[in-house]
């Protein structure tokens, strides 16, 4: 088996301990992981505080961590075939789309690299003619960087690329499902000649590693992709620190199809939105709410699609689906669709496991028109499972869009402008894709509210995150301090 090994203040090692990774094409075995523990994750914050304030980093000029993110940038675009084929192979994503969002990956790290040198503070008109007041941005201090295994270069480098950018240094903890693909990258940053210490990339179980982390006395900020559950315990921990969060947590987003939508755009927007990635991405249109006029034709078309994608090896480019990352998932997957089809919903195609090794789950409709309360309704699979849900009209639309816990994202396809504009201001989310959906830039912000979390990732309202406000007052009169006990 293949072995992999953590990356502590610039150094290499196997951790404390080691377990397996598990393929889930095969269901088997086939690489050794570093386990971090206590002592490693207490190395790794000691390492990045220790960076944070060396002359090393801390007197770094901005345009010059700016070209050190650049340099970065061209080294993951380099290796990006290796981490596609990584990711593939630990998580089960199909190589189609590990190969572009890898690639494109780099992107944002030249994005942050740009904006390294543009993050500013203010000066303040002040009320008192005596005094200059402006502001300054700076780093919070050590980021604890908590990422799943889902579009793992992508979400952290929409940590990362803002957090050396604003000059924070970082432990990143990966996903202990299938770290893979970050161990490598480590190796990748060791070579993109930043100080030692600046980046940490560890791997471990909950209590052992990731409590400790996110609870350490050193980490200024925590920065968590995952679910809700992971993110209560972390807020519980943060407590012990008074560490600020940024917390994007997934999401159970309405895709909404009016009868005057160009049907063939949005179909094939929702087999993206849902099918993708297997369903396995934060911001699935896993709720398809149609006009109740097409939704007969809606469900038709689509139902012929997703009998026909291509299951397959997530390695053969040929793949469209490929398997849920473990067996967890497809189990919970299964149950949530016996007990909504126990509520009422009526199964439309898929739900049937595949004669064949790994963790596969075919593409699945639910038609829950008649049960809109279903568990497949409200709860998030993570998998390539869509609920439907009729509406009537515009009003009804907004109301079943909003009938959520979530606010990641939103579809929404029409093709009258008017319209569009109202459900825009109506549907509260984050994101709002119109007559698209799935896209993403390192231009522009994501992130959402209630059970989605708090906080955005991308854009300069990602590396303002990573900073701090210092108020500064400079005295400009050699007139002698007036009465001393009085507030000036």
């Amino acid at each position: 088996m293949q072995t992999f090994q953590q990356y502590i203040g610039g150094a290499f090692d196997d951790g404390s301990a080691r377990f397996e990774s598990i393929d889930p094409a095969t269901g088997q075995a086939w690489a050794l992981m570093p386990e971090a523990r206590a002592d490693d994750v207490n190395r790794a914050v000691d390492a990045a505080e220790t960076a944070f304030v060396s002359p090393e980093w801390a007197a770094m000029t901005a345009t010059q961590r700016g070209k050190l993110l650049m340099r970065l940038a061209d080294l993951v675009a380099e290796a990006a075939p290796r981490l596609a084929e990584l990711e593939t192979r630990d998580t089960g994503k199909i190589i189609r789309e590990t190969s572009a969002q890898i690639a494109y990956v780099a992107e944002y790290y030249r994005y942050y690299a740009g904006l390294a040198d543009k993050i500013e503070g203010a000066h303040l008109p002040i009320d008192k003619p005596d005094m200059e007041v402006w502001l300054r941005r700076e780093p919070l201090g050590v980021v604890a960087a908590v990422v799943p295994w889902n579009s793992q270069l992508f979400l952290s480098a929409v940590k990362i690329g803002p957090a050396l950018a604003a000059g924070c240094t970082v432990v990143l903890k990966a996903s202990e499902e299938a770290p893979a693909p970050l161990l490598e990258f480590a190796r990748i940053f060791d070579r993109a000649g930043f100080p030692k210490g600046v980046m940490n990339v560890i791997t471990g179980f909950g209590p052992d590693c990731g409590s400790v982390l996110t609870s350490h006395p050193k980490v200024a900020h925590v920065a968590f992709t995952g679910g809700p559950a992971t993110a209560r315990h972390i807020l519980r921990n943060s407590a012990e620190n008074l560490a600020s969060t940024s917390l994007e947590l997934g999401g159970k987003s309405p895709f909404i199809v009016f009868e005057d939508a160009e049907l063939e755009s949005a179909v094939n927007a929702q087999v993206s939105g849902i099918f993708a990635a297997t369903g396995q991405s934060c911001v699935a249109g896993s709720r398809l709410v149609v006009q109740r006029s097409i939704k007969a034709a809606f469900l038709e078309r689509l139902k012929e699609k997703a009998e026909n994608v291509v299951i397959g090896p997530p390695d053969d480019m040929a793949t469209e689906v490929g398997p849920l990352c473990t067996e967890k998932q497809r189990q919970h997957a299964q149950d949530l669709i016996s007990q909504s089809i126990d509520r009422g919903a009526r199964l439309v195609t898929g739900g049937t496991l595949p004669d064949r090794d790994g963790f596969y789950f075919p593409p699945t409709i639910l038609d829950c028109s008649d049960a809109p309360e279903a568990p497949c309704v409200t709860e998030e699979f993570f998998g390539p499972v869509l609920s439907v849900v009729d509406f009537e009209t515009e009003a009804d639309a907004i109301r079943i869009a909003n009938d959520t816990r979530y606010g990641l994202a939103s579809g929404l396809f029409t093709r009258d402008l008017t319209r569009a504009h109202r459900m825009i201001r109506a549907i509260r989310a984050g994101i709002v894709w119109v007559n698209t959906y799935r896209a993403v830039s390192p231009i522009a912000p994501f992130g959402g509210h209630g059970l989605s979390g708090h906080g955005r990732e991308g854009g300069l309202e990602a590396a303002l995150e990573y900073t701090k406000i210092k108020s500064v007052w400079l005295r400009t009169s050699d007139d002698p301090i007036p009465d001393p006990f009085v507030m000036r």
